[in-house]
């Protein structure tokens, strides 16, 4: 069975009330590219990023990214 692996980085920013332009400051990324990962479209993000996302807004990778079967995102 295929998944799909969702973003849900806008729900967690949300949740720790955090702007894009503060938090892509915070973990030394582009407000544009802090778009593209809320978004979902980028292929890939590099694990330095994602655990700078994490301490940033004090969550697990899992808070972050969930896997759906495909089709139904």
């Amino acid at each position: 069975m295929s998944v799909d692996i969702v973003v849900r980085l806008d729900v967690m920013m949300a949740r720790r009330k955090i702007r894009g332009r503060e938090l892509a400051a915070q973990i030394g990324i582009t407000e544009q590219n802090l778009s593209l990962l809320k978004s979902g479209k980028v292929k890939g993000i590099r694990f330095e990023t994602l655990a700078r996302l994490c301490a940033a807004l004090d969550c697990q990778p899992g808070d972050l990214l969930e896997a759906m079967p495909e089709g139904t995102v």
